[in-house]
């Protein structure tokens, strides 16, 4: 009788053991399914994020593109080859007789006064307005309009003179997966763009000058400061530095450069891993305003 009692006792416990591990696992599956939802909501309201914020941008930059007055200006009295190579049969030769770009910067003024540029790059889809402010951080999140908008849009350095170009003028945007900012500055690693030399160009018009930029390096780099050094201190430093950035292209150009170059750099992210994609031009032809 009592070894039958103790069974029922021990039948009883494990009865109730069953029915809290039951319970305990009902648990864990809801909570698993609890975070499951969370998470896809997040992901859905980054998804939502990131395409609305690309709607915002392709129709803001559509508009701003069809109301500027851009103007393919051929040479005058007033433009000047800068810093001619010695070898004839450098493209350079070619390059200047191409048009330069002039923008009419009126209603861009009125609609930002940030604005103190506009940039062509061939082969891509590079074809903005470009801003300056007084940081490297508000144009990553704010759009042309100044909207909040994490597309960002195309900015100048805050360390660059926008009238006097420095040694090395810096211009920034985000990579955006649908091509639009610098997103289709990645195609310069692709051999679709650089067996094309007619890509090697870059154009610039500003509110007092037009200009043109000789394509002379692109690399990817993880993320540092080096190559976005505005100003160098001796020639013997911006020497240093122009070799340097020459030797890390992953295309070979055919465009030389010296101490008496202004170069161009364009810079972006290639992934989520802070490696940049970078682009460095020389100035070559330019026209006062």
């Amino acid at each position: 009788m009592a070894n039958s009692r103790l069974s029922r006792v021990e039948y009883q416990e494990k009865k109730r053991h069953t029915k809290k591990k039951i319970r305990l696992r009902k648990w864990v599956i809801f909570l698993f399914l609890l975070i499951f939802v969370i998470i896809f909501l997040i992901f859905s309201l980054k998804i939502f994020g990131w395409y609305q914020d690309n709607k915002e941008i392709d129709d803001l930059a559509d508009d701003v593109i069809k109301q500027t007055e851009l103007i393919e200006k051929e040479d005058n009295t007033s433009t000047e080859t800068i810093n001619p190579p010695v070898d004839p049969d450098d493209d350079y030769w070619n390059y200047i007789k191409l048009n330069l770009l002039e923008v009419n910067f009126q209603d861009l003024l009125a609609k930002n006064s940030d604005t103190v540029g506009w940039i062509q790059v061939k082969g891509t889809n590079i074809n903005y307005p470009i801003v300056q402010t007084t940081d490297n951080d508000y144009y990553l999140s704010h759009a042309f309009d100044k909207t909040a908008n994490d597309a960002g849009w195309v900015f100048m350095d805050y360390r660059n003179d926008a009238t006097n170009f420095d040694q090395n003028t810096i211009i920034y945007a985000h990579s955006r997966y649908n091509g639009t900012m610098f997103g289709s500055l990645k195609n310069i690693l692709n051999s679709s763009w650089y067996t094309n030399k007619e890509n090697y160009i870059i154009r610039l018009s500003t509110p007092t000058e037009n200009t043109m930029w000789q394509v002379f390096s692109v690399y990817t780099t993880p993320k540092e400061s080096y190559y976005i050094t505005p100003n160098f201190a001796t020639e013997e430093e911006y020497l240093q530095f122009l070799n340097t950035i020459k030797s890390r292209s992953q295309v070979d150009f055919s465009a030389t450069v010296n101490t008496n170059d202004k170069i161009l750099t364009l810079s972006t992210c290639q992934d989520n891993f802070g490696n940049r994609v970078v682009m460095h031009a020389k100035l070559i032809k330019r026209e006062i305003r």
